[in-house]
């Protein structure tokens, strides 16, 4: 018995002493590593929001994010503290940061040294798939995903006019309030649908009064999952501890309504020479072309589930923020009416045109650094790393990030910093764009290895809606019913957060 004992203590002291060595070790090893990068200090650790349990930041975040206000009030965080800053999240550390060689270095230059770290919060409802993954699973996907969205599917406008026709039918002429926003995501759910799918939901159409049909409980079902995967991003650790039972009936409903389709999609797989296979009257469809690549149901539902995210809410998010803009700018709304008219001639825009009308173009890049539709976002460190600036007394030394680490950057904030973009950094203004040149400090895609795949679907598709809208309401005037300034919609994208709400009067 007292052998037991003595033998359980002496195991308990290596065990210790184990312990104490290596963490010993660890901290010489990280000093060194630090100097040996010129590593200062961090500039600004912020005591106010930094409490020992870390819960006035959350407190502070929920409050903040409750108002919708909370991009605004971490924009002024940065301005108080400092460009980088270190922040204590239940306890965690974290690193916050609007340097643009910050984001280029976790992005880009130390690439390898981050990870994504999403699967957690964003993997109950979408899965394994390229948004959620890291590593050898991100690759995969990517490679999946990536030739789906080449020149020639993207150019293809025929599926966008039809669409816009329904929206257009929506929208009153007799001078009436309408909330463009809505139109816009039904818009974009019905198109990524028919790019997916090969079948549109056609919301924008639908003549289901009852609310019961596949496509309307479908749309429902991925609005509010999408809402309750926003709350468990910010409360982080905490959402292993917060249960809404609706998430499993949302995602049930997702989930039947792809794996529908999938089914369709391998049994198209099974019937077809897949080196020669093209769909049905001749259209291109997303989920066949990636069935090629697996008949994993679940990995090729779960991908698709990923796409349809940024398919639909990135460009509704930007269509949305950018007419809130033009409603109250008609001076900039008459300028991309003028450019259409004379570049087009009452023709419908090839994508080559689009591409080419500049004034167009200035008005989508200042929507997308204004109000970035994804305005945040973080990496992990997985190993013990450095950042080039947030150390030093100004702040323009290197930083030492220690493994397991998040680094928090905001492309919402670095797009209104001033000595980037000017004085008017918090204004509309396309014609900035003239002579300025997208840089680091603009992220409105991300950047690096992971840069969206589907961003040029989605430039053109929002500069698509933007010139068919100049052509259709070019003899009217649109009018911005709200008399509020631009407040934050947060999602996993953003988007305008009381709508888009205009009407349309003809010219006298």
């Amino acid at each position: 018995m007292h052998t037991s004992i003595l033998g359980l203590i002496l195991l308990a002291g290596v065990y210790t002493v184990y312990f104490i060595v290596g963490r010993i070790q660890r901290y010489f090893r990280r000093k060194a590593f630090a100097a040996e990068h010129g590593c200062r200090p961090p500039t600004s650790v912020p005591k106010e929001i930094n409490d020992v349990l870390g819960l006035n930041s959350v407190r502070k975040n929920m409050a903040a994010a409750k108002n919708k206000k909370f991009l605004e009030s971490g924009k002024e965080r940065f301005d108080k503290y400092g460009h980088t800053y270190w922040i204590n999240v239940l306890g965690r550390k974290m690193i916050m940061t609007r340097e643009k060689e910050n984001v280029k270095a976790i992005l880009h230059d130390q690439f390898g040294d981050f990870e994504l770290n999403r699967l957690h919060t964003l993997g109950p409802l979408f899965g394994i798939g390229i948004f959620t993954t890291d590593g050898p699973a991100w690759k995969h996907s990517r490679a999946m995903i990536k030739p789906n969205f080449d020149r020639k599917q993207v150019a293809n406008l025929d599926m966008f006019e039809r669409h816009i026709q329904e929206l257009f039918h929506c929208i009153p002429r007799d001078g009436s309030t309408v909330d463009l926003q809505e139109l816009f995501f039904r818009l974009t759910i019905d198109s990524a649908t028919e790019f997916l799918f090969g079948e549109s939901v056609n919301s924008l159409s639908s003549d289901d009064t009852t609310g019961l049909s596949e496509e309307v409980q479908f749309t429902k079902a991925f609005n509010q999952a999408l809402e309750l995967t926003v709350m468990n991003l910010r409360l982080g650790p905490l959402s292993r501890f917060w249960y809404n039972p609706k998430e499993a009936e949302c995602k049930k409903v997702c989930w039947d309504f792809l794996d529908k389709y999938v089914d369709k999609a391998l049994k198209y797989r099974q019937s077809v020479d897949l080196e020669k296979a093209t769909s049905k009257k001749g259209s291109y469809v997303f989920l066949h072309e990636l069935a090629k690549s697996t008949s994993d149901s679940k990995r090729l539902r779960d991908e698709l589930f990923n796409v349809l995210l940024a398919g639909r809410d990135t460009t509704a998010s930007l269509l949305s923020n950018l007419f809130f803009h033009l409603a109250k700018q008609p001076a900039i709304w008459a300028k991309i009416v003028e450019e259409a008219q004379t570049t087009l001639r009452g023709d419908l825009p090839t994508y080559e045109q689009l591409k080419e009308m500049k004034y167009l173009q200035y008005c989508l890049s200042e929507s997308l650094r204004l109000n970035p539709v994804v305005p945040g976002n973080a990496r992990t460190a997985t190993r013990d790393t450095w950042i080039p600036r947030g150390g030093g007394e100004d702040g323009l030394s290197p930083l030492f990030v220690p493994k397991g680490t998040a680094v928090n950057y905001s492309p919402f904030s670095m797009h209104r910093r001033k000595d980037y973009f000017g004085e008017d950094a918090d204004e509309f203004v396309p014609e900035r764009w003239e002579s300025l040149r997208q840089n680091w400090q603009y992220l409105p895609f991300n950047g690096g290895p992971r840069i969206c795949v589907g961003q040029q679907y989605a430039l053109t598709e929002a500069g698509y809606v933007v010139t068919r809208f100049a052509q259709e309401f070019a003899t009217w005037k649109m009018e911005s019913r709200d008399p509020e300034e631009w407040i934050e919609g947060l999602t996993l994208t953003c988007c305008s957060g009381n709508g888009t709400k205009v009407g349309f009067v003809p010219k006298a």
